[in-house]
């Protein structure tokens, strides 16, 4: 099967998470196409393959040569975002694209002028969706690559590696996709999410995250005898997020730039919540932004009385770098790897999170290397083949080059 093939038939599964959802998965959906993976892992020769209750699958390609070799890994989620819909999703190749207008269907246009990144694409072919559903290479793609990476090594012995593991998780899109991944079980030195965006981003620099949760205390009454007694749960609401500067939000940052971000708001005169993400790539930067919104809490108490507004802050994730940074080498792999085939690395800090994160500070030294789709999260989404045959390449290498580490 090659690797077009390969993702296209993973598209057509309906894999979306829920970000309410107690259940791990957070769809039972998840676990159709969980089953169908390890199956198909199964037909494909690899070993000790297996997949838990919760939908994580573990298996191995193992070594072909008796040097010893670290033991790596390389990792995707396969669950798909929640800004779009994931079910029915109609991809199709428009071959040797000519850098114009994507007709996706009567109603809807790709377009350079809105989304200029097609241009670093023409004359390559694009899989695209029909432009009702998100396409979902975020991050089947990742998963064909390292599947259809695998399959290339077992038919090319010449080309020597030691043991190498592939993991495949649910929720990465809620965020709690490394949450129950067994780090022991999948044992390796160090691993790789295949999980960025375009042709050779390497991402090993990630935002440190938390989670805030703003809860108003109002006091309703008719409002023809609200003088003095009411307290409109809604009009703090506003008030308490006009305190957060206007700088300091994720349409006026970029870089290394942190945000606060409001997710939303469910409001009426009695009670009202608020929901927002708090971001920064500095820990010390980070820890201030929850300091601040601890600040905002006790000034709107101080005006308003005490316990009308409650604040809960939850970490979420801190910055790979702190655990990257003593082993370099493992980026230096990707480095040379990518030089190898002819991919210009693209170094740069994630403004978001990736599952490398959290498995860095579970122990496993995590980058993330691009898997090519664009335009994330949305019907416009779009991967380009032969990206997607770039970043297959790049593990091929890295995991050749592994095998000469100690040379």
């Amino acid at each position: 099967m090659e690797i077009v093939e390969r993702f296209i038939n993973y598209t057509k599964f309906d894999t979306q998470s829920a970000e309410d959802s107690e259940t791990v998965p957070s769809t039972p959906k998840q676990l159709v196409f969980a089953k169908y993976l390890k199956e198909e892992l199964e037909r494909e020769g690899l070993k000790d393959v297996e997949m838990d209750e919760m939908g994580y699958i573990y298996a191995t390609l193992p070594a072909n040569t008796k040097k010893k070799v670290p033991t790596i890994g390389f990792i995707s989620h396969y669950d798909t975002a929640l800004d779009a819909s994931g079910a029915n999703i109609k991809a199709r190749i428009i071959e040797h694209y000519d850098g114009g207008e994507i007709q996706l269907n009567p109603d809807m246009v790709s377009s350079p002028r809105m989304f200029p990144e097609l241009l670093d694409h023409k004359g390559e072919d694009l899989i695209v969706t029909d432009g009702t559903t998100l396409l979902g290479a975020d991050d089947k793609a990742g998963i064909a690559e390292i599947v259809q990476a695998m399959c290339f090594l077992r038919d090319h012995d010449e080309i020597k590696h030691g043991d190498i593991r592939v993991g495949f998780n649910p929720d990465e899109e809620i965020g709690k996709g490394a949450h129950h991944f067994d780090v022991e079980k999948f044992g390796c030195e160090w691993g790789y999410t295949i999980d960025g965006g375009d042709l050779g981003e390497l991402e090993y620099e990630n935002f440190n995250a938390a989670g805030a949760k703003v809860l108003i205390h109002g006091v309703s009454v008719h409002t023809g005898y609200a003088k003095g007694k009411m307290v409109n749960a809604s009009r703090l609401a506003c008030e308490f997020n006009d305190m957060i500067p206007e700088t300091e939000i994720p349409e006026q940052t970029e870089g290394y730039q942190g945000f606060y971000h409001l997710l939303g708001i469910d409001s009426r005169c009695e009670e009202a919540k608020l929901s927002y993400i708090i971001r920064d790539h500095d820990r010390s930067h980070f820890e201030e932004r929850k300091r601040f919104m601890e600040n905002c809490v006790k000034k709107m108490n101080e005006k308003y009385g005490k316990g009308t507004v409650e604040l809960k802050l939850n970490d979420q994730y801190y910055n790979m770098k702190e655990k990257i940074d003593p082993n370099m080498h493992v980026v230096e792999l990707v480095l040379r790897a990518m030089q190898q085939a002819n991919v210009a690395p693209k170094v740069q800090p994630i403004r978001g999170g990736t599952d490398g994160a959290q498995l860095s500070f579970k122990g496993l030294p995590c980058p993330n290397i691009f898997a090519g789709g664009v335009n994330f999260h949305g019907p416009y989404e779009f991967v380009s083949v032969q990206v997607m045959e770039k970043a297959m390449q790049v593990i091929v290498n890295i995991c050749r080059l592994t095998a000469e580490f100690n040379d």
